[in-house]
């Protein structure tokens, strides 16, 4: 997904309306007449078609579904790179729009034109949202130049520098995770800190996955509490810690999925925990925020922002 939703921002409100048809639907207006503006909408079914993974697709879509009071039941179709698997999904469409009565949603990342063709074909039964069309053929006019037409996010995973550095920092994310190995911190982009269940474990593979960041994390648990400092095997390292804290009740709930009724998820612990967790953070210096009500990418972006700006420019 990096690179498509940016680059419909930047590319403005003109160039956003091939993709969705209408620069009513996209861009916020005055109510008119016929327009349901707050009540449910009917469940639609949402395709995403693609010749790669279909990640590019279903993010992007996701984000502008996302603008609608809609229910969606989501059929993913990836690997869609011949004429014959691109008819039998125009037949699949052309089905469900027949079932339901009403068309389907289809959001396309297709590179060739034959297969590209099949389904953004004006007999295709369902409301097609071709990503690739919208977007790289103004760039095509804009640089003076061809697309390369690359099927997927890289070409070839094995020659590619930017992949094997998402696996090697997936790998050194788990080997640290929870605190399992104080080993090579050094090379860490990122240590996240907080009370157990706070969000450290998603947000640091997240990283990994996403951005390429070695991030470990490290609990902080009522023997750190009763120190009153940060672990020594963070100490040297306290210029990359990162701290997450959650609310309270919010912390008890979720522990009590995993421990019913204990001393862990009770309710007494959770307060101490977090009040002990943000006193220590403030008295070491730690940049931190709440995981309560933010997203991992939110939580991913303000972390990359603080301690490595350099990773929010590729």
């Amino acid at each position: 997904m990096r690179g498509l939703l940016p680059l419909a921002i930047a590319m403005g409100k003109r160039n956003l309306e091939p993709i969705l048809g209408s620069s009513d639907i996209a861009w916020p207006r005055p109510a008119r007449a016929g327009l349901q503006s707050i009540d449910p909408m009917p469940e639609r079914t949402v395709f995403f078609v693609s010749d790669g993974t279909g990640i590019t697709a279903e993010t992007f879509g996701n984000s502008i579904l996302a603008q609608f009071p809609a229910r969606s039941r989501h059929v993913r179709r990836p690997f869609i790179d011949s004429v014959e698997k691109a008819a039998q999904v125009a037949a699949e469409i052309e089905e469900v729009a027949l079932r339901e009565g009403r068309r389907p949603i289809v959001f396309l990342t297709l590179v060739h034109d034959d297969v590209r063709d099949i389904i953004a074909s004006p007999q295709c039964k369902g409301l097609v949202l071709d990503m690739f069309r919208a977007f790289v053929e103004p760039l095509e006019d804009e640089f003076g130049v061809k697309s390369n037409h690359r099927i997927g996010r890289f070409s070839d995973a094995s020659k590619s520098e930017e992949y094997n550095n998402r696996i090697e920092a997936i790998n050194f994310s788990l080997a640290h995770d929870d605190g399992q190995s104080a080993r090579n911190l050094d090379i860490a982009d990122v240590i996240l800190v907080g009370v157990s269940r706070s969000g450290k474990t998603p947000t640091s593979l997240y990283l990994a996955m996403q951005h390429g960041i070695k991030a470990a994390n490290y609990p902080l648990i009522p023997d750190d509490f009763e120190r009153a400092q940060l672990p020594s095997s963070l100490a040297p390292y306290k210029r990359k810690c990162f701290g997450l804290t959650i609310d309270p009740e919010r912390l008890a709930s979720i522990r009590n999925e995993r421990r019913p009724a204990s001393n862990y998820a009770s309710l007494e612990n959770c307060r101490y925990e977090v009040n002990e967790a943000e006193a220590m953070m403030r008295r070491s210096d730690i940049a931190w925020l709440s995981s309560t009500h933010k997203s991992i990418e939110e939580i991913a972006t303000t972390i990359l922002r603080d301690l490595r700006p350099d990773r929010l420019i590729y």
